[in-house]
Formats: structure tokens, C-alpha cells, sequence
């Protein structure tokens, strides 16, 4: 496969056990493919992020396997997705486990969200 990657004919997304890989951009332009080389490469974490928070916007919360679908990642990377969110306190998460849902942030009091904020850095 790493050959491949080096003579440009395949590209590489991801880290370890996650890694995928698909054919290059270039190939599917001289196919006159190109709209299926997007569909294939998936979405970038940003665009992840800004669909996760316009779905939160729009249906009040996201569950992880929701998540998952709507980016088209595995359970395990909407996980992560969905709890960096959370650090980075654009989503607020109530339940637990399997139960977790992620909602909005505005959607907490103040005074929760300051609390919330004190707990998570000890």
C-alpha cells in the first residue's frame, strides 16, 4: 500500500488501525470522476464539526452512532469527534455511555456550564 501512496496512485486518511485508504484525486479526474473522489474521501474533521453543530441546531441533540452516520465515520471516531466538542465546549453532554447525548451549549445555564468548566480541569 505504501508504495502506492508514493507513486500517487492511492492516498492515505488516518492513523493506525483507522487508516484508509482510496484512490488519488488524479485518477478519478482522469476518469472524469471527480464529484465521487469527494464522496469517497469523506468530509475533513472542520466540515465534521459544522455538521455535527448545525444538526445540534436543528434537532436539539446527536447521539454517537448518529454521529457516526451522519459523518460516515466509525462509532469509535464520532466518539472521539463528539467529546472534543465537548472539551472544546461547543457541545454539552448529559447522560452516560450509551446513553450520551450532546446538546447545546447555550442550551445550559450559566452558572452549569461554570461549574461543568471547574470540574473538568481538575
Amino acid at each position: 500500500m505504501n508504495s502506492l501512496v508514493e507513486r500517487g496512485l492511492l492516498e492515505s486518511r488516518g492513523e493506525g488501525r483507522g487508516r484508509n485508504y482510496h484512490l488519488a484525486a488524479e485518477l478519478y479526474k482522469e476518469m472524469g470522476e471527480s464529484a465521487a473522489y469527494v464522496r469517497t474521501r469523506g468530509f475533513d474533521p472542520i466540515q465534521q464539526e459544522q455538521m455535527i453543530l448545525t444538526y445540534v441546531n436543528r434537532h436539539g441533540s446527536i447521539g454517537r452512532a448518529e454521529a457516526a452516520e451522519l459523518c460516515r465515520i466509525a462509532p469509535d471516531q464520532a466518539s472521539r469527534l463528539l467529546r472534543r466538542l465537548v472539551r472544546d465546549e461547543k457541545l454539552r453532554m448529559t447522560g452516560a455511555r450509551r446513553t450520551a447525548r450532546y446538546g447545546s451549549v447555550e442550551d445550559t445555564p450559566l452558572e452549569n456550564r461554570r461549574l461543568g468548566r471547574r470540574a473538568s480541569r481538575r
